[in-house]
């Protein structure tokens, strides 16, 4: 291709709604152009960086004996009603109705619509196992689109979904595409770490998701140096302090202090000169409409998801205002463990050896102080519900970890027979009795992953594209069209890599060589090769390889095979 012959609007400028380097430098490079909010088009560039990503992820699924088909992006609303998916996606779920006053959904993804098929097609157990694969668009109505395409409200994903007869069939189609993520993003040049990851509304057992460490990562993940353990802030494992530990801090009386206006954990640390530790959150929920109290220590937070796997929650919301005043006969933002009935309590394990602590007293404006454990209120089950901090240790060695933002990049899953179940999808066994299929699936932001790999593999000039993803592998740069030698040079150069099967990309405009430079280094292009008229007359073109600068003159006659060298050891 020729630049002078394609859409390949560069910006010199930081575009205004542009935060994330990868939103930066995609829009900058002419890669992608907003067209509402978060929806996006790929302009020529930004599409082959897209479909080299879809050819490597094809590849490597069709090498694990995955099938690929594809799937409507229009799916009736009654199949996610029979999961009960419908409702748990809530707002994220763009729906419409035709003309028929039939009401349908674009889809977010598609487990309801590949279990409604292989229903249809797979009745025994001879026909298993299976995979099958698509790469389709995919709509969820974010509330809060934001960094470009890696939060998008219109996507593109690939995901694949095994069927299996038996659950050691369903670990083994698990490895298969754990391993195929691996591959995929290994040669897409990412930086990447498979933590274990809730399942939240797919459901399932067990779960990885890949994470790439990124500054402008919307999810957190904590990883340990020493011993390898890895997860998600919703599934990362805090340490269980021992029932047997037993302070020695001598116990004081209760007490109510007159906190006006005072109820956030802050403010009643300040107030009160003293730690936020020192103060226990007394937090009111409806698990499947049913209250309950759950404690955890000032300053640490919540997992919603470790409580809703603990109370095998269908549904967990927070009580409204209302529902607090009837269950602690106090105020919103007073609320406390002492003398709560009727409602069962749960605590973080992190309060087991908690003593004279300050919690909220179901009054207005007022706290107790000196709150201790079996002597002014008793705890029903103690768990594991807050996320891990960065002062915690590893639960699995004891050794420090590390939080790092992270973007999601692909997640792995056993569903197990849920939506098998949930949807009649069955198969005659061995023993010629009918029994539900047994799921796996596995997704893959594809173009979630040229924003990652933006957000990793950049300088102050631009984007630095892996070789195997980047839109050409050579960049040719002709300085000076209008020198005759310099033109015919550039234009045989051009022929011979294209003979030899290399993308080439031509840089034939009638601009400034500044210019020239300027947008070479921000499109990113793995080697640039240089026709200047003062290195053409001495015979010699300069080639630069974009990720580390490093330039070098090779004689014209040598060009195509330093080339091919320089583009194998990349």
């Amino acid at each position: 291709m020729r630049w002078t012959e394609t859409i390949l609007p560069t910006l010199k400028n930081i575009p205004a709604d542009a935060e994330a380097i990868s939103h930066i430098l995609m829009l900058r490079a002419g890669l992608i152009r907003k067209l509402t909010s978060g929806v996006y088009s790929y302009l020529p560039l930004g599409l082959r960086v897209l479909k080299n990503v879809e050819r490597i992820v094809r590849q490597e699924m069709d090498a694990k004996g995955a099938q690929e088909v594809l799937l409507p992006a229009i799916q009736p609303v009654d199949l996610w009603v029979k999961t009960g998916r419908f409702a748990a996606l809530g707002e994220d779920m763009i729906s419409f109705t035709d003309r028929h006053k039939k009401l349908n959904v674009l889809g977010p993804t598609h487990e309801e619509v590949i279990t409604s098929l292989i229903r249809n097609e797979v009745n025994s157990y001879r026909q298993l196992p299976l995979i099958v694969y698509q790469i389709q668009t995919k709509f969820r109505d974010e509330a809060r689109p934001r960094f470009g395409i890696m939060r998008a409200r219109e996507f593109i994903m690939k995901d694949a979904y095994s069927f299996d007869s038996v659950w050691e069939n369903l670990d083994k189609s698990y490895k298969k595409m754990y391993d195929a993520y691996c591959s995929i993003f290994k040669r897409c040049g990412l930086d990447y770490i498979a933590v274990e990851a809730d399942t939240g509304i797919m459901g399932g057992n067990a779960s990885h998701e890949f994470m790439v460490i990124a500054k402008n990562g919307e999810d957190r993940i904590m990883f340990c140096q020493s011993c390898g353990y890895s997860a998600s802030i919703d599934k990362a494992e805090c340490s269980k302090l021992s029932c047997e530990q037993v302070s020695s801090v001598k116990l004081k009386n209760r007490e109510t202090l007159h906190t006006p206006g005072v109820s956030t954990v802050k403010d009643v640390a300040d107030l009160l000169k003293t730690s936020e530790t020192n103060l226990v959150k007394t937090l009111i929920y409806l698990k499947d409409n049913q209250p309950v109290a759950v404690l955890i220590r000032g300053g640490h937070q919540l997992n919603e998801a470790k409580l809703r796997h603990i109370l095998q929650a269908k549904e967990l919301v927070m009580a409204d205002k209302a529902v607090v005043e009837t269950v602690t006969n106090g105020p919103l933002g007073f609320s406390g463990p002492v003398g709560l009935k009727g409602v069962k309590i749960i605590a973080d394990y992190a309060l087991k050896n908690a003593v004279n602590f300050i919690t909220g007293a179901n009054l207005s404006d007022a706290h107790f102080v000196n709150v201790n454990l079996e002597r002014d209120f008793t705890v029903d089950i103690w768990a594991d519900i807050r996320n891990i901090t960065a002062r915690d240790v590893c639960v699995k060695c004891g050794a420090k970890i590390e939080l790092a933002n992270a973007i999601e990049v692909g997640h792995v899953f056993k569903l197990g027979t849920k939506y098998t179940q949930a949807l009649g999808a069955e198969f005659i066994g061995q023993n010629g009795k009918s029994q539900p299929m047994i799921m796996g699936c596995y997704g893959i932001g594809v173009s979630r992953i040229i924003a990652a790999c933006c957000e990793q593999n950049y300088d102050q000039f631009g984007i630095i594209w892996p070789k195997e993803i980047a839109p050409f592998k050579i960049l040719l740069m002709l300085l000076n069209p209008a020198d005759d030698l310099s033109n015919s040079t550039a234009q045989q150069c051009y022929l011979e890599l294209q003979q030899k099967g290399i993308e080439v990309f031509l840089d034939d405009r009638n601009v400034r060589a500044g210019i020239k430079f300027k947008d070479a280094d921000l499109i990113g292009i793995p080697v640039q090769v240089i026709i200047g008229e003062k290195n053409l007359s001495n015979g010699l073109v300069e080639i630069k390889i974009r990720k580390n600068n490093q330039r070098t003159l090779v004689p014209i006659q040598q060009f195509p095979e330093q080339v091919t060298r320089i583009l194998h050891d990349l």
